[in-house]
């Protein structure tokens, strides 16, 4: 056993002293020390009930032979770090959780992992530890929030950041502000629709690192405890056949991820952290093959913020296994990859049915032939920028308009606001991006209201930050190279014609390289925004967007 390096023979008798001065016997150092990761906090609701989620997990590894060994790691909620200097920590989280994660993991020779996040970047976090430290692990989400229906309306995060554009657009009152904020999130878990935490963990299945409803059983469901027991008599099994990450994440296993990831209609930040995963295990996701993939994959749901139904319907309708086989019907998906099931992926989905097609199209009747992300390359963005065209109007599947230039998220939120943002504009927040920010900051707080003064359908957003997976509309980011790096972003000017072809996957302004080298000639670096502490050296180390924003 890969532990015995910290408790066999005399030589490891100050060891084991250790141990037992912490409790342990005998009987449970004979046995595989297993690392718990739990990330539960009182910050985020998607984590304020993950001691229960770990208890269940250790359960399970104790009925099957194993002694787990718990610690924690940390998570910034991003709904309550949205909208100012908090935001700017969110995704920077990301690399301390795998940092620590593989810390702990490397520092006390553990046999196996199970790694126990919800919420957006924890996710990520651990599954690029799980790769990094590559001793048998398993993934176990807490599971999402319920979305209740008030007075006709599903609730969800979503509709209180446009309640607020709605309240300052006069469209309704405090009283209707008040009611949806003490319903619009009803409980523990992560928030309930296609955002960014659930496409993460819908994600985790497919790559193959989850067991089968990891992304949709409800959190307050008791067969969530159930899954979590089972997640810690799984890697018992793992460890004995020493079936470990390296052996799941292949390069089909990612194919598999981007495939369901368009037809689910997943977060655009998934187009940030499947990148890092993979650069875990020396493999390079070229933004590219995510276009190559969207054209033959059918997008098959249209869950919050892209339509009605929230991850409750999809669990109901029989998850994200159902969808795999409505995929496998035209052979999208590679089904012979081995995943911590101990079976294949063919093997898990062989019973899975679709159980409603309102919520999973039939592959036959998509909402359209092609998958719900795109990349957008132009002169705005030579090495690609990202949107959730399924939750684009048709109206601004294409689209031209005079840019109006922003600087920073604040200044964006204070014009929109004020009003200043009419009918085919174009907002262009800049200097936001993994070094200008930094942190590469969420824009859920500008497309929010955007969309709740009711100006979605005819108003674009691009960034050289990033969108929580509850914007939706013309919101386009990832732009690389960022404008902190002299990207073209960083050169365009009040009143630009900004030329956007989602279809086609064309972003532009109608300038001529020429003027824009003028431009870049006159253009310098504006002095960082934070120099100091860790965002300081995080700054000074991560890389472009375009290549999932990871450290060097």
């Amino acid at each position: 056993m890969r532990s015995d390096i910290v408790k066999k023979g005399i030589e490891r008798a100050p060891h084991r002293a250790l141990f037992k001065a912490m409790g342990y016997t005998d009987e449970e150092l004979e046995r595989p020390l297993i690392g718990v990761c739990n990330s539960q906090n009182e910050i985020i609701p998607g984590h304020i009930h993950l001691d229960k989620i770990t208890e269940a997990v250790k359960a399970g590894i104790r009925m099957a032979g194993g002694t787990p060994i718990e610690f924690g790691a940390i998570g910034v909620c991003d709904g309550i770090a949205m909208g100012h200097t908090g935001m700017k920590y969110s995704l920077a989280t990301r690399e301390l959780i795998a940092d620590s994660c593989e810390a702990m993991g490397k520092a006390h020779s553990f046999d196996g992992m199970v790694f126990i996040p919800n919420c957006d970047k924890i996710v990520p976090g651990m599954l690029m530890a799980a790769a990094r430290i590559n001793v048998p692990s398993v993934v176990v989400s807490g599971g999402p929030m319920l979305s209740l229906n008030k007075d006709g309306v599903q609730l969800d995060l979503n509709t209180m950041f446009e309640a607020v554009g709605a309240f300052k657009a006069g469209k309704i009152t405090q009283e209707e502000v008040d009611d949806f904020e003490n319903n619009a999130c009803p409980g523990c878990g992560s928030c309930s629709g296609m955002f960014t935490a659930n496409s993460m963990n819908c994600l985790t299945e497919v790559l193959g690192l989850g067991l089968t409803g990891n992304g949709t059983i409800p959190a307050v469901y008791a067969e969530r405890i159930r899954l979590a027991k089972h997640v810690g008599m799984k890697i018992m099994e793992l460890v004995e056949k020493d079936i470990k990450p390296s052996d799941i994440l292949t390069e089909k296993a990612f194919e598999n991820a981007l495939t369901v990831d368009m037809a689910l209609g997943c977060s655009t930040n998934s187009v940030l952290h499947l990148p890092a995963i993979a650069n875990e295990i020396g493999m390079q996701i070229d933004l590219d093959i995510i276009n190559k993939i969207s054209a033959s994959t059918p997008n098959l749901c249209k869950l919050a913020p892209a339509g009605g139904y929230h991850i409750q319907d999809l669990y109901a309708a029989g998850g994200v296994q159902a969808v795999m086989k409505e995929l496998s019907k035209k052979g999208l998906l590679h089904l012979d990859l081995i995943t911590v099931t101990g079976k294949t992926v063919g093997e898990n989905i062989k019973d899975a049915k679709v159980k409603d097609y309102n919520v999973i199209k039939n592959i036959d009747t998509p909402y359209s032939q092609t998958g719900g992300i795109a990349v957008l390359r132009g002169n705005i963005a030579p090495d690609g920028a990202v949107v959730k065209k399924s939750a684009v109007a048709d109206s601004m599947l294409k689209h031209k308009g005079p840019a109006r230039v922003f600087d920073s998220e604040d200044e964006a939120i204070k014009s929109i606001y004020e009003g200043k943002i009419i009918k085919g504009d174009v907002v262009i927040i800049r200097y936001e991006g993994p070094k200008g920010g930094p942190g590469m900051r969420e824009m859920l707080g500008p497309t929010s209201a955007i969309a709740g003064m009711g100006l979605d359908s005819c108003v674009a957003l691009i960034t050289d930050g990033r969108f929580s997976g509850a914007s939706r509309g013309a919101s386009i980011g990832h732009v690389s190279p960022e404008a902190m790096e002299g990207g073209p972003i960083a050169l365009i000017q009040e009143g630009d014609i900004v030329d956007i072809d989602i279809p086609a996957g064309r972003l532009n302004i109608e300038c001529s390289q020429e003027e824009l080298e003028r431009r870049k000639a006159l253009w310098s670096a504006p002095v960082p925004k934070i120099t100091t502490g860790y965002l300081g050296r995080y700054a000074r180390l991560v890389t472009s967007a375009s290549t999932g924003a990871v450290l060097k």
